[in-house]
Parts: structure tokens; C-alpha cells; sequence
């Protein structure tokens, strides 16, 4: 069966140095110390990462292994760059765009590229999405759970969101910059809790800000099992009902009906929450997914979907139709 990885990271092993380029302090950048190679921020060590976040060649081999075909690959959240002057964020993702639609380009079998925007700036990234999408070939974007504090029913945002349903642009939301990290600082509280949270907090402001009532036809997905809402969904429900006044200032469509709106993959690393997520969310709106190759994603791809036992039809849905279906492309490319 068809396996596509719909979560996957992947980043240049070299990359401009915007600090010295742009006389600016905060982008990251990528050092090899020995055998090992890191990406620094602000001169200090932000993460260690393995050769398969860019040896495509490797990385192919590594999925087939867990009989994978197909990944689907975003960049690295820390290079968002949200924070920056957007000419220069605009200027650091379509050098990120590139790689990766010369990924795509390169392995058209194995690889399937999403693409990043400044979101900081709605003008520049309706600019690079139209370019993604026109020019490089790329059917979808990854977005942070929030831009700068502001969260996703911002109406900056919403011309953005409008332009990717306009243009059929499917969207990735990845947690990142996780609320209450700096009450946090131990035990890897912020990726623990916060992630799962930021998640939420993404979903329900898309929901209650109107944002998906407004543009019907725009495709989410959320990834890490959609954090906590798909879990909370009964207290969120209660909530809209008993204080409409309070949650339904924007919306007032009871949120539950959302549940099949949006996709979210299956990164739970629990056969028990997946089987919980599929009975909520539905077979229709799960996609496999791993968070490749980082240590809180999924080690052994597909291996929570394979526990359940699924139905045939559910399989195949879950291992690739889905993405497909999100993505908006023939499965006939990938046999």
C-alpha cells in the first residue's frame, strides 16, 4: 500500500548567513562541530540535527524501511523568522523555497515539498505564495500556531488565508515559540505541554474567529494530532454552549461541527489516543504523519496506525488518500 508521510522536516545543509548579511541578530544558522552538525541562534546552541535533515538519499532510505514511498517536507519551525524585518524573512523563505522545490523536482517519486511565507507581512506572503505556486510548483505552506503574539483570527492574517483558498494551497499549522515557556523552564515543558496547547489555541481561533465559516474550500491540517483540541472538544463544546456570550462573540456555529473541516495527522504516540482521534476526527481527516527525523516525532513511522488494525479502507485513506485529498494531487504520480 501507498505510505506518505505527511510530517516530515528537512533543512539546507548550508544556508545564508542573514545576521552578517543583514547587520541583524536572531536568524539561524548551521555549524559542523566534529561529527556532529547544530543550528545556532543568537550564538547559542538551539538544536543538534543528524545528516538525514538533509541527505535526501539517506532519508529516502531510512522511510523505505518502514515501507514509506513518499514524504512530505516543511522546514524547520525555528526558521520561520516571523520576528524579523519581512524583507529579510521574505528573502530567507524563498531561499528555503527553493530547496525545497529542488527536492521535489529532483526525487518527484519520493518527495513532496511545502513551502514558508514571512506571515509577519500578508502583502509579501501573498507574493511568495502566488510564486510557490505558479512558479515552483508547490501545493502547500507551513504556518506557526501564532505570528508575534498575534494569533490566527488576526484580521491581518485573513488576506492570506484568502489567497490560498483562492490559489487551492493547502495549510500545514505547526506549533512553535510555545506559550508559557518562559513559567516552563524545565523538564521540556514547553514541546510537552505547550505544544499541544499551542495547537488549540490555533484551531479555536480559526473556529471562533470565523476564519474557516469565512473560506469553506481552505484546507488545514494540524499537526501533532491536532495538540489538544480533538481531546477537549467536549469541554470546548460546553463552553460555547453555556457562555455563548463569551465564545460566540464571532462565530456561531457550534465548533464540533468543525471536526470534519480540517485534517490532523497522527503523531499521538498512542494507539489508544489515535484510536480516540480516529472516532472523533473521523477516518476521512487523520493522515500519517512522523515529524521526521526529530526525537518527538513518531520513531517508526506508521507503526501507531499499523497497532489498530484498521479496516482496508481506512488504511489506505489514513496512509495516503488523505493527503492527497489535502494536498490536491493524483495518487497516480506516485506509483
Amino acid at each position: 500500500m501507498l505510505k506518505i508521510d505527511m510530517h516530515a522536516h528537512i533543512l539546507p545543509k548550508q544556508w545564508p548567513d542573514l545576521n552578517q548579511e543583514c547587520n541583524v541578530c536572531g536568524f539561524p544558522t548551521m555549524e559542523r562541530r566534529d561529527d556532529r552538525y547544530v543550528i545556532m541562534r543568537d550564538g547559542k546552541i538551539f538544536r543538534e540535527v543528524r545528516p538525514s535533515s538533509f541527505d535526501i538519499p539517506l532519508r529516502i532510505d531510512q522511510f523505505a524501511q518502514f515501507g514509506i514511498q513518499v514524504q512530505v517536507i516543511s522546514t524547520v519551525p525555528v526558521m520561520f523568522s516571523y520576528w524579523a524585518d519581512p524583507e529579510y524573512t521574505l528573502r530567507f523563505a524563498r531561499f528555503l523555497n527553493d530547496h525545497a522545490a529542488r527536492a521535489q523536482a529532483d526525487f518527484p517519486n519520493n518527495i513532496i515539498a511545502l513551502g514558508t511565507v514571512p506571515l509577519q507581512d500578508a502583502d509579501l506572503s501573498i507574493q511568495e505564495i502566488r510564486r510557490l505556486r505558479e512558479e515552483l510548483n508547490i501545493n502547500g505552506i507551513q504556518i506557526g500556531s501564532h505570528v508575534n503574539g498575534k494569533n490566527l483570527d488576526d484580521p491581518e492574517l485573513f488576506a492570506v488565508f484568502e489567497a490560498a483558498q483562492d490559489l487551492d494551497l493547502a495549510i500545514l499549522v505547526h506549533p512553535w515559540e510555545m506559550m508559557g515557556s518562559e513559567s516552563m523552564p524545565k523538564y521540556w515543558l514547553p514541546w510537552l505541554v505547550g505544544m499541544p496547547a499551542e495547537l488549540t489555541r490555533a484551531i479555536c481561533c480559526l473556529i471562533f474567529g470565523g476564519v474557516m465559516e469565512r473560506l469553506p474550500k481552505l484546507r488545514f491540517c494540524f499537526a501533532h494530532g491536532g495538540g489538544s483540541f480533538p481531546y477537549t472538544i467536549g469541554r470546548i463544546e460546553h463552553g460555547f454552549k453555556m457562555r455563548p456570550d463569551l465564545v460566540a462573540t464571532d462565530n456561531s456555529v457550534n465548533p464540533r461541527h468543525y471536526l470534519q473541516r480540517f485534517y490532523v495527522d497522527s503523531v499521538t504516540h498512542d494507539p489508544q489516543a489515535l484510536r480516540y482521534l480516529l472516532d472523533v476526527m473521523g477516518s476521512e481527516q487523520v493522515m500519517l504523519g512522523s515529524d521526521y527525523p526529530f526525537p518527538l516525532g513518531e520513531q517508526s513511522p506508521g507503526s501507531g496506525i499499523d497497532a489498530l488494525d484498521l479496516p482496508a479502507t481506512d488504511q489506505a485513506r489514513v496512509f495516503h488518500q488523505n493527503t492527497l485529498d489535502w494536498l490536491g494531487l493524483d495518487k497516480e504520480n506516485f506509483l
